[in-house]
C-alpha cells in the first residue's frame, strides 16, 4: 500500500476527475475513494482513461473504498461494494474499509435523520457486517478489508470474534498535529494493522468550518519548521505521518497543489522537530460526527 495517496472528500465532482488524472501523471498511485464522496464515477472515468491511454496499469493503482452506514446489514453489504466498483469502472479494490463502527437506518439517505436531527441507528452489529465484508475477500471483490474511525475496543472485539478468517488490514482515522492519535496507532500497528491518517492538513475546506477553529496550515510553529526545510506547511504535515510508518492521504484538487503534496521525499524532519510537532496535539477533531453522539458504537467517547 503506498505510504501517500490522493484523498477525494469534498472533491467535487465537475473538478475530481482532472485531479486523478494529473495525479497518477504526477506519480500518485494510491487514491482514496468513498461512496459517501458522490464521486465516484467520476474518478472511475479517469481511472479508465488513465489506463487506456496506458499511462498506468490496474495493478499498479492501490484503490481504496468504504462502505457506507446505511449498508451495515449482511444482506447490503455485497451489493453496496458492487455499486462501489460499478462507480469506479473496477473488477476489483485493493482495500475496502467499514467508514465508520455506526450502522444507520438502511435506506436512500446518507444521514437518515429524526425530528430533532439525530441520526437514525440501525441495530446491525458490526461483527456481522464483518463477517460480510469478508465474504467480498472470498468472492474476489476486493484483495483486503479494514476499518474506518474505529476505536481500539472495536478493532478488539473483531479481532477477538470467534472464526475470524481475515484481521482488518488498516485503520483510516483522522490525524495530524492537533489530534496525534498516539495510543490508537500504538495499538494498530503492535496488532499488524497499518493506520492512515484522514484530514492530514485539518481539512480546511470543511463545509462546517468556523473562523475561531484553529489552523494546522496557519500555525507559526509549523510555518517555521517548513521555512527551515525549504517546504511548505502542507509538506511537513505530510512528512510527519510518514515518519511515523502511517499512510497519509491528502485531499486537493488543485494542481499545482496536487504536485507540492508529492514532493516529501527528499527531505527528514529531525527526532526534535517531530518531537515539537507531537507536542501539538490538543484532541481537536474535524470530523466528531456529533449528530452521532447517542449510538452505541459513537467510537470517539473513549480515549482511544
Amino acid at each position: 500500500m503506498p505510504i501517500l495517496g490522493l484523498g477525494t472528500w469534498q472533491a467535487p465532482p465537475g473538478k475530481v476527475e482532472e485531479a486523478i488524472k494529473h495525479a497518477i501523471d504526477l506519480g500518485y498511485r494510491h487514491i482514496d475513494c468513498a461512496h459517501l464522496y458522490r464521486n465516484e464515477n467520476e474518478i472511475g472515468n479517469a481511472i479508465q482513461q488513465k489506463i487506456k491511454e496506458g499511462a498506468v496499469k490496474r495493478e499498479d493503482l492501490f484503490i481504496v473504498s468504504k462502505l457506507w452506514c446505511t449498508f451495515h446489514e449482511k444482506s447490503q453489504v455485497k451489493g453496496a461494494c458492487q455499486r462501489t466498483l460499478s462507480a469506479l469502472k473496477l473488477d476489483y479494490l485493493d482495500l475496502y474499509l467499514i467508514h465508520f463502527p455506526m450502522g444507520f437506518k438502511a435506506g436512500d439517505e446518507l444521514f437518515p435523520a429524526d425530528e430533532k436531527g439525530l441520526t437514525i441507528p440501525s441495530n446491525t452489529n458490526i461483527l456481522d457486517t464483518w463477517e460480510a465484508m469478508e465474504e467480498l475477500v472470498d468472492a474476489g471483490l476486493v484483495k483486503a478489508i479494514g476499518v474506518s474511525n474505529f476505536n481500539h475496543e472495536q478493532i478488539e472485539r473483531i479481532l477477538n470474534k470467534p472464526g475470524l478468517k481475515y484481521k482488518p488490514a488498516n485503520n483510516q482515522v483522522e490525524c495530524h498535529p492537533y489530534l496525534t492519535q498516539e495510543k490508537l496507532i500504538n495499538y494498530c500497528q503492535s496488532k499488524g494493522i497499518s493506520v492512515t491518517a484522514y484530514s492530514p492538513l485539518g481539512s480546511p475546506d470543511r463545509p462546517w468550518a468556523k473562523p475561531e477553529d484553529p489552523s494546522l496550515l496557519d500555525d507559526p510553529k509549523i510555518k517555521e519548521i517548513a521555512a527551515k526545510h525549504n517546504k511548505t506547511a502542507a509538506q511537513v504535515l505530510i512528512r510527519f505521518h510518514i515518519q511515523r510508518n502511517v499512510i497519509v492521504i491528502p485531499k486537493s484538487i488543485t494542481p499545482a497543489r496536487i504536485e507540492e503534496n508529492f514532493k516529501v521525499f527528499d527531505f527528514e524532519l529531525s527526532k526534535q522537530e517531530m518531537e515539537t510537532i507531537l507536542s501539538f496535539n490538543r484532541n481537536w477533531r474535524v470530523c466528531a460526527l456529533s449528530t452521532c453522539a447517542s449510538h452505541k458504537e459513537y467510537p470517539f467517547k473513549v480515549e482511544y
